[in-house]
């Protein structure tokens, strides 16, 4: 009896240990997928992490990883395309810093150095984390301080254009598409008003007074060629309009300006008025000239080409020739 008793002690002895075992092998596979799916976790957090503080983008000078949430812009060019986003750089160019549509929003923002030439010294001291440019002969200096981006000039054509890219860019989507809405009604408002006042046929000419010699641009070279060629649809006179819209600049000597003058003529002038113009014997030989469809302003208000530029532009333009006599 003693020996069936001790037989029944070790079978179910036994039975315990295996279940022990069973169990403990049990947890420890447990464990180990735990940990495992700890490690994967964590892996994958990682990246996500990654992935949403940089992304990378294609440039003219290849694929560039850039902030996804940069805070210190140095903005070279397309100032005003940041504003209308609401973001303000820590450094720009003097020359944009001085912007007649926007200078007051600025204050605080560093000086880069002189327009098209960067100073390497003064950016390196605002610690940026991504630099905005349109010259692509500073790009080597600049790529050593901070991940660099260069737009040509001209490769974004109009206000949707670069609020559009600058959205997309800065991850600023909606706010693009708010602004946008809002310039585009406000555009359509001013044009509607000139069409009203103005012969659909009537052409206009992009003029800069340079002294010896005159300029005449086409719709993407400032001094009012965006506001008048794209936001009005207006079209500079037929036998030049081609070449004009396609080079976007030409240098007139006196004997040409009668080819390329306008019924109206948009002037960028800092020194003579339009009585000036008018004694003068080829311009005040012009039909526009003489029936005072002239328009004259000073480069501080013409050579800004920006959304916020233009969209002020075409107000200060639209109140010219709603109140022109026709």
């Amino acid at each position: 009896m003693y020996i069936q008793q001790y037989r029944n002690r070790n079978w179910k002895l036994g039975i315990v240990v295996t279940l022990f075992v069973l169990m403990v092998l049990a947890l420890s596979a447990c464990s180990s997928t735990n940990n495992d799916k700890t490690v994967e976790d964590t892996t994958k957090s990682s990246d996500v992490k990654e992935s949403k503080t940089t992304k990378t983008i294609s440039t003219i000078n290849g694929e560039i990883e850039i902030p996804t949430q940069p805070k210190r812009i140095v903005a070279e060019e397309y100032l005003g395309s940041l504003i209308a986003l609401d973001v303000i750089p820590v450094g720009a160019p003097e020359l944009t810093l001085k912007n007649y549509y926007f200078k007051d929003k600025l204050k605080g923002v560093s000086d880069t150095g002189v327009y098209g030439k960067p100073s390497a010294e003064n950016i390196l001291a605002m610690n940026p984390d991504l630099i905005i440019t349109g010259n692509n002969e500073s790009y080597k200096i600049l790529s050593k301080i901070a991940p660099t981006i260069v737009i040509p000039y001209g490769d974004l054509k109009n206000a949707h254009e670069e609020l559009t890219y600058f959205g997309e860019l800065l991850n600023k989507e909606d706010e693009a598409k708010v602004w946008l809405e809002k310039y585009d009604q406000q555009i359509a408002d001013a044009k509607a008003k000139v069409d009203a006042a103005i012969k659909e046929d009537s052409s206009f000419s992009i003029m800069e007074d340079a002294g010896k010699v005159t300029y005449v641009y086409g719709d993407n070279f400032g001094r009012g060629g965006q506001a008048v060629y794209q936001a009005f649809g207006r079209k500079p006179p037929k036998s030049i309009a081609e070449e004009i819209m396609k080079k976007q600049w030409a240098e007139l000597s006196e004997e040409m300006i009668p080819e390329y003058a306008g019924d109206y003529i948009i002037m960028t002038s800092n020194g003579r008025t339009v009585e000036d113009f008018k004694k003068d014997p080829i311009w005040g030989s012009l039909e526009a000239v003489k029936n005072d469809r002239l328009y004259i302003w000073p480069e501080e208000r013409s050579w800004y080409y920006d959304p916020i530029a233009t969209l002020a532009q075409v107000q200060e333009l639209t109140n010219w020739l709603t109140n022109l006599k026709q």
